[in-house]
């Protein structure tokens, strides 16, 4: 059944990943994540998971990809200086194709930054953070609730397309106190990778049939030995120098993204039906711009938000789709404009894209928004 608690976004993360069947943590304490490691090494022993605290961030994520591939489903926790750390670990798992969850709790930054601070600086390290042409799946929560649920969908999403998946919370949600409704457990839908069972060594663990994009591996160590390596590799899983295999490769660990992003994006739009401004926002923003838009409409103003709530890959179709009817739109983040230069992108120049930003460590209030919303009518 339901169950009703007063509870801390850091914290619904780790419920939520539990429930979503994680049962491995490694991880290095930082604020403002560092509650997820502390929830993680009381939840784990109680659900027979292992938590571990590692030497560092690098040590970490090579903990959990090692334990994924052998069939865990695994999770770290860090914020922007340890998420530097893990990159090159991050893209060793999108081309081994290993499954994980990394929770990146984001602070004021550069370097160490405004450490107990908010921020949505890593928004763009998501995507670009690891060398390569590389899939991400990133996914930014709003609430404590969609904190918990989201991280089950993060979960989902790993298993479903075999590729680490980021849950760019920010210290607004990650710090937030609510009280929530937890769905009841039998309500949930949990994915579990697809795996193959067949007998015998070095067979093509990679291999994939023709018009589908993602491998069935066995855990390793279950009776069956492959290579696992962050080399361009053949079918077998072994490095290769062969540049159409290497490129065959590539695009199919691309395209199982790209070409299901109707599957993995997901938006929240709020009284956007009838909007002429869009405020397009993530993560712990959200907040202040839902109040800025009762305010607005209240003063008989068309105003309304567009969210993404998977912010990789960014949503431009659903983006698109509402520029029609709108006269102008405004992006609202805690950095000096990163998801901005996607809603340019997207946008093209057919509206005009305005920009309200923050750097220092303090969030941008409602006030500051209708502000803003005033400045753009003169």
């Amino acid at each position: 059944m339901a169950k009703a608690v007063l509870m801390q976004g850091n914290e619904a993360a780790v419920e939520g990943a539990i429930a979503a069947g994680m049962r491995f943590f490694a991880g290095y304490p930082i604020t403002p994540s560092t509650e997820i490691a502390e929830q993680c090494s009381v939840r784990l022993p109680q659900e027979g998971g292992k938590f571990i605290q590692m030497e560092d961030e690098l040590a970490s994520i090579a903990a959990v990809l090692g334990a994924s591939a052998t069939g865990m489903k695994a999770m770290t926790a860090t914020s922007g200086p340890g998420f530097s750390l893990m990159q090159e670990n991050l893209g060793y798992g999108a081309m081994a194709e290993i499954p994980c969850v990394i929770v990146d709790v984001q602070r004021a930054g550069p370097s160490t930054g405004l450490a107990t601070s908010p921020s949505q600086g890593d928004y763009m390290q998501a995507k670009w953070g690891t060398h390569g042409d590389h899939p991400v799946i990133a996914l930014s929560p709003s609430s404590v609730l969609e904190t918990y649920t989201l991280i089950i969908r993060a979960f989902n999403l790993s298993e479903k397309y075999r590729t680490p998946v980021i849950f760019l919370m920010d210290e607004i949600v990650g710090h937030m106190r609510e009280g929530v409704e937890l769905p009841d457990p039998r309500d949930l839908i949990i994915n579990r990778r697809k795996m193959s069972f067949h007998d015998g060594a070095n067979k093509q663990c990679y291999f994939v049939p023709e018009g589908q994009y993602v491998p069935q591996m066995k855990p390793f160590g279950q009776g069956e030995r492959y290579n696992i390596t962050g080399l361009a590799h053949d079918e077998s899983g072994f490095p290769t120098n062969d540049h159409g295999i290497a490129g065959k490769l590539i695009n199919r660990l691309l395209d199982k993204i790209e070409d299901n992003a109707d599957d993995i994006i997901r938006v929240e739009e709020y009284l956007m039906d009838d909007a002429d401004t869009a405020i397009v926002c993530f993560g712990g923003a959200a907040r202040a711009v839902m109040d800025a838009v009762d305010a607005a409409r209240a003063a008989g103003k068309k105003v309304g938000m567009f969210r993404p709530i998977t912010v990789w890959p960014f949503p431009e179709k659903q983006l698109l789709e509402r520029v029609p009817g709108l006269k102008n739109i405004l992006m609202v983040e805690h950095n000096h404009g990163q998801m901005l230069l996607e809603v340019q992108r997207t946008v093209g120049g057919r509206i005009p894209v305005e920009f309200l930003g923050r750097v220092d460590g303090t969030v941008i209030s409602p006030a500051d928004i209708l502000n803003k919303l005033e400045g753009m009518e003169e």
